[in-house]
């Protein structure tokens, strides 16, 4: 994991807005996604499409197979997301996201597995000196170096000094 924040350097319990300046980067592990995620992912949403879960229908399309929902990975990369450790040190310092905005440039099928690589992108300070804006663009990449999916999300932090010059 590469990063520029001061987490690896003194150890700090939590994140915030300061540590996390334009170019931070980090990467999370891997998981896969298998047949039974995509079956309980349409059970849960009852998203029955047929390009994910009719093999003989998905054949006929240009995928040549079955898809994962782009939701589905949207949400592993959520969760990939929130079991990293930067986003782990982050929690005590987010008030919320803010807006998230989604992009599926290629499928992802079953059985492939992505991780995801996390960017800031923006920083900037709001009205209120005890809260920041950051924006973080997450791609989710396969196993074949594929960027399957990319999420821009916009969150709300704490400052560590309120009203400190940045």
């Amino acid at each position: 994991m590469a990063t520029t924040s001061v987490i690896d350097e003194v150890g700090q319990a939590s994140i915030y807005w300061e540590d996390l300046p334009v170019g931070t980067r980090y990467t999370t592990s891997s998981r896969t996604i298998t047949e039974a995620d995509v079956a309980a992912f349409a059970a849960l949403t009852g998203d029955f499409n047929r390009v994910h879960v009719d093999a003989e229908y998905a054949k006929t399309t240009i995928f040549g197979q079955r898809i994962a929902h782009g939701m589905l990975v949207a949400s592993f990369m959520a969760g990939l997301t929130s079991r990293s450790i930067p986003n782990q040190l982050m929690e005590s310092a987010l008030f919320g996201v803010l807006e998230n905005r989604l992009k599926f440039p290629k499928p992802t099928f079953i059985g492939d597995t992505v991780h995801v690589d996390i960017e800031v992108v923006e920083q900037r300070e709001t009205s209120n000196p005890a809260r920041g804006i950051v924006g973080f663009i997450r791609k989710a990449i396969n196993q074949r170096g594929e960027l399957v999916a990319e999420l821009g999300a916009t969150c709300l932090l704490k400052r560590r000094h309120p009203g400190a010059a940045s």
